[in-house]
């Protein structure tokens, strides 16, 4: 029989799952991506290929960290899952403050930070 899960351990996998979709959005939706950001696609085919390009990094890299936290959910403990998290949350915090430093679109990055590092917090603490 499976363990049951608990209520930190359910919005971890949330998250997770988020991260992962995010990346897969950004790998091969790149202009649906870019809403995110608050930015218009580039109109120059060039610079379009470009910007492509960097979503498709930070797709992986989303992607990186879903796996991540569903790695240390399932094969670590309670509290490198929560640190996990918290790494995740820093990340969020950091694309937030390059969409600021552009003026635009940080807080679709720190409206979700805050909930990703108290459950992180919690988890790390157990």
């Amino acid at each position: 029989m499976a363990p049951q899960l608990g209520p930190l351990q359910l919005l971890s996998h949330a998250f997770a799952t988020l991260f992962i979709g995010f990346g897969f959005n950004a790998i091969f939706n790149p202009t649906h991506a870019l809403t995110f950001f608050e930015f218009s696609p580039p109109t120059d085919p060039a610079t379009a290929r470009m910007v492509d390009s960097l979503l498709a990094v930070y797709g992986v890299r989303d992607i990186f960290m879903g796996v991540a936290i569903f790695s240390a959910a399932f094969f670590g403990t309670k509290q490198s899952q929560g640190w996990t998290l918290l790494a995740a949350s820093g990340v969020a915090i950091v694309d937030g403050i390059v969409c600021w430093t552009h003026g635009q679109g940080q807080w679709g990055h720190w409206s979700y930070a805050p909930a990703v590092a108290v459950v992180g917090g919690l988890l790390a603490a157990q």
